[in-house]
């Protein structure tokens, strides 16, 4: 044992500078052959393989191959739905992108703001509850006074805009957004998915990056940003004027004669503040702009997340910007209580005499019927045979293979068409899909129901409304990405 230890002891290998040249060029020549194999066999098109290419061969992606035809050119199978289907119902909070959706936005006082009574910087001033019908292609706007006196579930009768106060001192389930929602919700007699509160300074910033805004001016107001400067902006009557982000608030909190020349009270700066919500939708909505700004909205969520407190989810925002864009002005319902609609009343707060106003049931049923019935411009989702309302949309459909199951794309097509829907090509996705995934390209809303409602996608981040994707398979409505999900779904027989 010690002779072989000696042995490897004295032996020294010194290999001459040849040699290391020689080595060298071997490795990288091995390593350069192995890369181009690996991409050679990945990217293989000259026969078929299993499996798909990965996204970096940029293979297909230029549009949709048609579906295998018989003789007679129509698609192979059934050419007439099966069976009816009945609407799905969302569960919130997950949107399934084509149901009606409700929201409230919060605008907290803030701020240390003098006031009558105890200061409340958790009172919420602004409450306007907005709805979308995407199917309709409507919505609307209701502003409810924050001296309205309600029942607040669990707390008793109060001021509506102590609701979230008392969900944050009560530690109550939600806290003071959950309260302030479900009281919301039972004064005007609707479920309530989300709520929205954004910080004052994340309303300017914002403001400021879109540019501003552009307002009609129905009368002379002094605008101070700050709220008791002695510096203030003279805003002239009568015409459209443009508004910073500064003054833009200045504008939306303007409320009395002492502090800006408003005569109108809380109801005109209701008004105003629709005023600017819908100026803001202009902006953003505007064909020029609103490309620019859906690519850059995750920068906009990252730079303003920290002000703005939701609990919708960044992708149901995309989704809702998306719709909204369908939406016209002229069906946007906008409500501001009246005076007529309430009751003036005094009462004591705190130990202090307190003037509110208690609203009469009978409005209040009129005017959510304004916005949430059929009798109004925001009629809910369309009623009728499923099949005839997603064949009046004429979506023409993609169907991709976003697995490894073998021609997955074409059979899924022929089940697609014997339900009527009108599939205009499949071929193969980019990548591997776990989790099948809709593309809307068009807002073919009922075709989007009808997919859900036979189980194709559940909804929520199954939908998508990325343009990328759209984009690259010009002319297709709605493309389907079939997700390993979908392989023990497909019926038997296609």
């Amino acid at each position: 044992m010690n002779r072989f230890v000696n042995f490897f002891k004295n032996f020294k290998f010194r290999p001459s500078v040849s040699q290391i040249i020689f080595w060298i060029a071997a490795l990288a020549l091995a390593g350069g052959f192995f890369i181009f194999a690996r991409g050679f066999v990945e990217c293989w098109q000259f026969t078929a393989l299993d499996g798909i290419p990965p996204e970096s061969c940029n293979v297909g992606g230029t549009g949709l191959p048609t579906l295998v035809l018989n003789a007679q050119g129509t698609p192979i199978g059934p050419a007439t739905p099966t069976a009816e289907v009945s609407a799905p119902v969302a569960q919130a909070p997950t949107w399934d992108g084509g149901s009606r959706i409700n929201i409230v936005f919060f605008g907290l006082r803030g701020g240390g703001e003098a006031v009558s009574g105890p200061d409340c910087p958790d009172c919420t001033d602004t409450i306007i509850l907005f709805t979308v019908d995407p199917v309709s292609k409507t919505a609307g706007m209701i502003s409810i006074p924050r001296d309205l006196w309600v029942n607040i579930p669990g707390v008793g009768s109060s001021r509506i805009n102590t609701a979230w106060t008392s969900g944050e001192i009560s530690k109550l389930p939600g806290g003071g957004p959950g309260l302030a929602m479900e009281t919301v919700s039972q004064l005007m007699g609707v479920p309530i998915q989300y709520y929205a509160q954004v910080d004052f300074d994340t309303f300017v910033a914002f403001i400021n990056t879109i540019g501003g805004v552009d307002i009609r001016s129905y009368e002379n107001l002094r605008l101070d940003p700050l709220g008791n400067g002695k510096d203030k902006f003279i805003l002239t009557c009568c015409g459209m004027r443009h508004l910073s982000g500064p003054l833009a608030l200045a504008y939306a909190r303007c409320r009395d004669q002492d502090q800006c020349g408003a005569k109108g009270g809380d109801l005109d700066r209701s008004k105003r503040q629709q005023q600017v919500i819908l100026a803001i939708r202009d902006k953003v909505l505007d064909p020029a702009n609103f490309p620019t700004l859906i690519a850059k909205a995750p920068w906009f969520y990252k730079t303003f997340g920290g002000g703005l407190h939701t609990n919708m989810s960044f992708d149901d925002a995309i989704k809702l910007a998306y719709l909204m864009k369908d939406i016209p002005l002229n069906q946007i319902k906008n409500v501001v209580f009246d005076y007529t609609d309430m009751v003036p009343a005094n009462t004591t707060l705190a130990g202090q005499a307190a003037s509110v106003f208690k609203p009469i049931p009978d409005k209040m049923e009129l005017i959510s019927a304004q916005v949430f019935t059929t009798s109004g411009p925001t009629s809910p989702t369309a009623q009728g045979d499923p099949i005839a309302l997603m064949q009046a949309d004429k979506a023409k459909v993609g169907v991709l293979n976003g697995t490894y199951t073998a021609n997955l794309d074409q059979r899924t097509g022929l089940y697609f068409h014997s339900l009527g829907l009108n599939v205009a090509g499949t071929g193969k996705a980019n990548q591997n899909y776990n989790q099948t995934t809709v593309y809307m390209c068009a807002p073919k809303l009922y075709t989007l129901r009808y997919l859900i409602a036979r189980g194709v996608i559940a909804g929520g981040n199954q939908i998508s409304f990325n343009q990328n994707q759209c984009k690259t398979y010009a002319g297709i409505d709605v493309i389907v990405v079939l997700g390993n999900d979908w392989v023990p779904k497909l019926p038997t027989g296609f």
